[in-house]
């Protein structure tokens, strides 16, 4: 079945008017602080799975409101306020939502261009003297973190030598009026055309960091876009619909014309500022305090009262019901579903581990020879896409990677810790230097954000091996035995409303 659809939003305020149609926004009129209480509101709303919190009296006197993890899904169904936001309907699977997506990135549209005056973002515009970045009320949200963060944002910038325009994620610490430092790793798109173009040739990077974008853009930042591809078209293609966008100001980049606030300026050559510490998604405060390049501001720009989203990562392990963990099941996983296919592997389905955001993966996959899928593997691990993901697990395609009572009962039946249990060692493979286990040593060249320590890259060959029969507690076909129990109980009197009362699996199938 692919999911039905429905008109897809045009800006991030048309999304959080969907959020509030459907009762999953909470407009919160009392004064909150930026200053920790923003950030404590947010997590305590994502642990309880509550609605989606919008700050509309920020405590610094600024008219700009804050608005808390607005992609976190209900835990059921993550995917399911992105979906909404994209107009997908009817998506009441894994196996659906995803296809649906697949074949949206599959068929991009072209963006159209419009003038200044017909651009919200461009209802304040600063420049020069008159630009001051702690005007706005940016969030500080964990007592250890180093600064005030954007977080939440689409950085946009051109390769030096072709004509290709770079989307990407890149959280940016603020330091004064007109500088912050921007965590740039080694081994991503954006980074490697600033340390190895621009920096190289001793010029600075222009770049525009865009808040509060419309969410097809927020989506496309995350996903595994090829390079030298433009993602405005992707990103038309998940919503159906051209993206508009406008010139900016002091450089010659186009953006997303109904941004919530449009930063202009140039990543400096060889100048650093300290970045960190950060409560991040791998579920700790990380250290030690970094040198990462530096932003110089030279123009904002901004909607009337703007929104400001951010996501609160976490310092605890196992804290992963936010922005980063939603956007992960609903636009990285079926983009590099879609990308595996496309680089000619037979792969079913590609999932984020629960609770572990950005580091572990499941794929399911038809092909499950050990040759197959230790090229798999390697192919996973030197793509810039999987930078942040240190570890797979390979089950068969009729397991579902979303079940994680089916993936553990598949690794502790089929994985044999001599045999099946494989760490990729080279050096020079790409990685990022947050992980814990590390040594402030270990983590590298503080100039360019890469390890020169030993990769942890690890796989796990969970599939069946050759002509093993299933095993008799296998769940193979229980979506066909639960569908036909349900006839039954149709059949016995029970109304459709009382079956959907039953309980969800992560991937959105009752039980």
């Amino acid at each position: 079945m692919t999911a039905g659809a429905t008109e897809a939003v045009d800006s991030f305020r048309d999304y959080l008017d969907r959020l509030e149609e459907r009762d999953a926004c909470n407009r919160i009129d009392e004064r909150i602080s930026w200053n920790l209480e923003a950030g404590a509101v947010t997590m305590r709303a994502n642990e309880r799975d509550a609605q989606i919190p919008v700050f509309e009296d920020v405590s610094d006197g600024t008219d700009a409101r804050l608005v808390g993890d607005p992609y976190r899904g209900p835990r059921r169904q993550p995917w399911e306020r992105i979906a909404m936001a994209l107009g997908v309907t009817d998506a009441r699977t894994t196996d659906d939502y995803y296809e649906e997506i697949i074949d949206r990135v599959r068929s991009p549209i072209e963006p159209t261009v419009v003038d200044g005056d017909d651009a919200p973002c461009k209802e304040v515009v600063r420049t020069g003297g008159d630009v001051d970045l702690l005007s706005f009320p940016w969030p500080f949200l964990h007592v250890g973190d180093g600064g005030r963060y954007s977080n939440l944002h689409t950085l946009i910038a051109d390769d030096r030598d072709t004509e290709w325009t770079d989307w990407s994620s890149h959280r940016a610490m603020l330091h004064d009026n007109t500088r912050a430092s921007v965590l740039l790793l080694a081994g991503e798109q954006t980074p490697n055309i600033y340390y190895y173009k621009y920096e190289r040739h001793d010029e600075p990077m222009p770049v525009a960091i865009t808040i509060g974008a419309e969410p097809a853009v927020e989506c496309v930042s995350i996903m595994w876009i090829p390079t030298g591809r433009n993602e405005a078209e992707f990103a038309g293609g998940l919503k159906r619909a051209p993206v508009e966008l406008v010139e900016c100001e002091t450089n010659d980049l186009l953006v997303p014309a109904t941004a919530e606030i449009v930063l202009e300026g140039r990543i400096l050559p060889n100048s650093r500022l300290d970045e960190g510490p950060y409560g991040d998604y791998f579920g700790y405060m990380h250290g030690p305090r970094r040198s990462m390049p530096v932003l110089e501001i030279d123009a904002v720009s901004h909607r009337e009262r703007p929104f400001i989203p951010f996501r609160v990562e976490w310092s605890e392990v196992g804290y992963a019901h936010n922005t980063t963990s939603s956007m992960e099941v609903a636009c990285v996983g079926p983009d590099a579903t879609l990308g595996l296919r496309a680089a000619g592997f037979d792969v079913e389905k590609l999932a984020p581990w629960p609770f572990t955001p950005r580091t572990v993966y499941v794929v399911s996959t038809e092909t499950t020879r050990p040759d197959s899928l230790h090229e798999l593997a390697n192919f996973i691990f030197t793509t810039w896409g999987m930078l942040h993901v240190d570890f797979f697990v390979f089950v068969d395609a009729d397991v579902d990677p979303f079940d994680q009572r089916a993936v553990l009962e598949a690794v502790s039946l089929y994985a044999d810790p001599d045999t099946d249990f494989h760490q990729f060692g080279a050096e020079s493979m790409p990685k990022v230097p947050l992980n814990i286990y590390q040594t402030p040593e270990e983590k590298g060249d503080v100039q360019m954000g890469t390890s020169k320590a030993k990769t942890a890259k690890t796989y796990i060959d969970a599939t069946r091996p050759e002509g093993e029969p299933l095993r008799s507690g296998s769940r193979v076909g229980d979506s066909e035995r639960r569908e036909r129990a349900r006839e039954l109980l149709r059949d016995a009197g029970l109304s459709d409303a009382t079956l959907d009362t039953a309980p969800v699996d992560p991937s959105g199938e009752r039980r």
